[in-house]
């Protein structure tokens, strides 16, 4: 019998936030130090990233403000913190650039998604800049028009 895989899309939870409010510059993926029943809670689908941020301190990162909803079928000898403080596990390479540029004015780091790599759950973090009230406006005008035009194109072909 061939295997039934148990996570078909891989994702877990995104920031669809961070994609409003921040200019994504450069992309990195990291892995994240769990306990057993965070992953339990990731593998039903209990995380969210709308406030998460990236902590960039002593040489290491830290994701903080991502939630992660203990299951009620947890160990009950464990007390469950749904909002610690987990370690992001980078190259030094990597976390180089990380200090470098969110030493520069105006560039953060943010949470993007968390997803299922193999056997392994990854986060997704960029370094992204923030954006005006205006930008904001002009992305959702650009994602709006570029909508229209899609509705445009499927009701044409409906049309002949």
């Amino acid at each position: 019998m061939a295997k039934q895989k148990k996570h078909p899309s891989g994702t877990i939870a995104l920031n669809k936030k961070a994609l409003h409010d921040y200019f994504i510059e450069q992309k990195f993926e990291a892995g994240l130090a769990l306990a057993g029943w965070e992953v339990k809670s990731l593998r039903a689908g209990k995380a969210q990233l709308v406030d998460s941020y990236v902590l960039l301190k002593d040489g290491e990162a830290w994701l903080l403000g991502s939630h992660i909803t203990p299951l009620t079928t947890a160990s009950t000898h464990v007390i469950a913190d749904p909002t610690r403080t987990r370690k992001l596990l980078l190259h030094k390479r990597e976390l180089g650039k990380l200090f470098g540029a969110v030493q520069q004015k105006g560039y953060t780091c943010v949470a993007l998604s968390l997803y299922w790599k193999k056997h392994l759950i990854k986060c997704e973090i960029a370094l992204a800049k923030g954006k005006k009230e205006f930008d904001k406006r002009d992305s959702e005008r650009e994602r709006d028009s570029a909508r229209e035009i899609q509705r445009a194109i499927r009701n044409k072909g409906k049309e002949d």
